[in-house]
């Protein structure tokens, strides 16, 4: 029962719109928005580092670390690599908000209105360890060169799933 409550609650998290140009077994080309996002950098290993960022973005979320209102939690949870053992975490904020009606977030926290772009992605499940996302890294660029198409930026992990679901049902 916990496990589906879980699945439920994470199911219903709110997701960025995104439009699929094309599909082709777990690859995707897909069109996103401008989105606004909210952002902060860590040093060290990528999974603490994340665990790091995601806490100092959770509590500016959840109004611990500033005045006014919670904002909602949403899917999925980025992290990307910025420079020598530092990543950044990055989070989608909730459609309804804008720059102008967000909370002033703390000095460790940047908010920013993320242009419209594609991005090419490859959906898997299971625990997300540097040699699995290597391996998916590889095989989306892989993808990328075979339909003709140029990577820009670096790869950017997507976690849609909370560390407390298993690691066979996680996206």
């Amino acid at each position: 029962a916990a496990v589906g409550a879980w699945y439920l609650r994470e199911r219903s998290t709110e997701r960025p719109n995104f439009r699929t140009i094309v599909e082709e077994d777990a690859y995707s080309l897909r069109s996103y928005p401008a989105l606004v996002v909210a952002e902060t950098a860590q040093r060290g290993r990528r999974s603490e580092a994340l665990a790091d960022g995601l806490a100092v973005l959770g509590d500016y979320l959840t109004a611990r670390s500033r005045d006014g209102e919670e904002i909602a939690m949403t899917t999925p949870v980025v992290a990307i690599a910025d420079g020598d053992r530092s990543w950044l975490t990055r989070l989608y904020m909730p459609g309804r908000w804008s720059l102008a009606t967000l909370p002033t977030p703390p000095g460790d926290i940047r908010l920013s209105e993320m242009p419209a772009r594609r991005v090419v992605a490859i959906r898997f499940s299971g625990r997300a360890d540097s040699r699995l996302l290597a391996r998916k890294e590889k095989a989306l660029r892989r993808w990328i060169e075979q339909k003709g198409l140029r990577a820009m930026g670096p790869a950017e992990h997507a976690y849609y799933s909370s560390p407390a679901v298993p690691g066979a049902l996680r996206h």
